[in-house]
């Protein structure tokens, strides 16, 4: 076997890897999320007081009300998505039980337009649905695997933590330094995890490193920033 063939062999298999990938960078972005939120939310109060217990209480709140947001609205979306799944599959499951013989040339054509001659096109067709017809069409058609619908309460679950994990940084960045560093270590540690997401991310992505960790440091600083100007704008005038 030649290098270039080894090398071939040892790809991964996109299938299950896509899947994957597709809930590891949601828990990126879902932490990334959490850290930009947060900050903005501390930082803003902090720009209006410093009291201790008062940043606390905000980050705590941003936080909680942030991470159910997050499950509830992934939870819905998961639902909606799942449900239409299992629709889709009913369909094809009565289409199958009532007209074969159209489906058998449906899977057929599909089959063909991956790039199968008719001849092996129909044997490929018949073959999987002798072996299992509603796989075969679900996976062909629908893109769809039947014994992995997505999940909506491990997808709320995810985003429940993931919003969790990135939220906490700021929250804690913010009350455990003295108060003369707090705004400084907390700006400092935002943008370290920003720049780390914003690498992640890309590199799930295969894009360019750079412009990700560039855009998303630079979205982070931004949002803290008009955030503490209205704080500070808000303190000064006694509300």
């Amino acid at each position: 076997m030649t290098e270039t063939q080894a090398q071939t062999h040892d790809e991964p298999h996109r299938g299950g890897l896509g899947a994957r990938l597709n809930w590891l960078r949601a828990a990126v972005l879902g932490a990334n999320d959490g850290v930009v939120s947060t900050a903005g939310l501390v930082v803003g109060v902090a720009g209006a007081t410093g009291d201790r217990s008062t940043l606390l209480t905000a980050g705590l709140a941003g936080l909680l009300a942030g991470s159910m947001s997050m499950a509830a609205g992934e939870y819905v979306s998961v639902s909606t998505q799942r449900d239409s799944e299992k629709s889709a599959l009913e369909t094809e499951e009565r289409e199958l039980r009532e007209t074969p013989e159209a489906e058998l040339a449906e899977l057929t054509g599909l089959l063909e337009g991956k790039g199968l001659s008719n001849e092996l096109a129909r044997e490929a067709a018949v073959q999987l649905t002798q072996r299992d017809a509603l796989r075969a069409h679900a996976e062909v058609e629908l893109g769809i695997d039947p014994d992995e619908l997505t999940n909506p309460w491990h997808a709320a679950g995810a985003s429940f933590l993931a919003f969790t994990v990135g939220a906490l940084l700021p929250l804690l960045a913010i009350v455990l330094p003295p108060p003369s560093a707090r705004l400084a270590v907390t700006v400092l540690s935002v943008l370290a995890a920003l720049a780390l997401t914003g690498w992640w991310s890309a590199r799930l992505g295969e894009a360019p490193a750079r412009p990700a960790v560039l855009r998303n440091m630079a979205g982070g600083a931004v949002a803290m920033g008009v955030t503490y100007g209205a704080g500070v704008l808000l303190g000064a005038a006694g509300v």
